[in-house]
C-alpha cells in the first residue's frame, strides 16, 4: 500500500530528486515550512523508505563507459528455484544497472553498461553464456541517449 503523501512532502521529493544538496533552510523555505517539520517529514520519508538513498548519479559517458545495451532474458525453466539463482547472479555483476522481470515473450529485461562494445561481448561471453538457465539472449545497443532521469513524475501521479 502506498505512503499517504501530502503537497508538503510532495515538494519536498520533488526538490531532492533534483538536487540533494538543498539544505534544511532552503528546503523548507522553498515549501513553506519552518525547518523542524520540514526535517522531521523527510526524516519519515526516509523512515519509511520513500527516500531510499540520496546519491551522486554520474555521467557514464564522461567516466568511458559508452555502450549502453538492453538484453532481453529468456529462460529455460520458470521455477523458483532457477528464477532465484538468475537473479542473485545478475545482482553480482557490476554491468547490469538495472534488472526487471517482464511480460511477453522473455522473462527479464537487463540495462548493461560497459566501456565499449568489445567489454560488452566479453562480458557476455564469460557471464551471462556462461550461466546455464539462460534459454536465450537478445540485445539491443542504444545509438542515442534522448532522456535519462531518476526523476519520478510526482506532480502528475500524486
Amino acid at each position: 500500500m502506498p505512503l499517504k503523501i501530502d503537497s508538503y512532502e510532495r515538494k519536498i521529493l520533488e526538490l531532492l530528486q533534483v538536487n540533494t544538496d538543498l539544505s534544511i533552510e532552503e528546503i523548507s523555505r522553498r515549501v513553506g515550512l519552518s525547518q523542524s517539520p520540514c526535517w522531521r517529514r523527510i526524516k519519515r520519508l526516509e523512515k519509511e523508505g520513500v527516500i531510499k538513498s540520496r546519491v551522486a548519479i554520474l555521467d557514464h559517458f564522461k567516466l568511458g563507459m559508452e555502450v549502453v545495451v538492453f538484453v532481453n532474458v529468456s529462460l529455460i525453466l520458470h521455477g523458483k528455484g532457477s528464477l532465484e539463482e538468475f537473479e542473485n547472479r545478475i545482482r553480482k555483476f557490476p554491468e547490469v544497472v538495472e534488472c526487471y522481470t517482464v511480460t511477453g515473450e522473455t522473462d527479464y529485461l537487463l540495462k548493461v553498461v560497459t566501456r565499449n562494445i568489445q567489454h560488452y561481448e566479453s562480458f557476455v561471453r564469460n557471464h551471462l553464456v556462461a550461466m546455464p538457465m539462460i534459454r536465450e539472449m537478445h540485445s539491443t545497443i542504444a545509438v542515442t541517449e534522448i532522456k535519462d532521469t531518476t526523476e519520478l513524475p510526482l506532480a502528475t501521479q500524486l
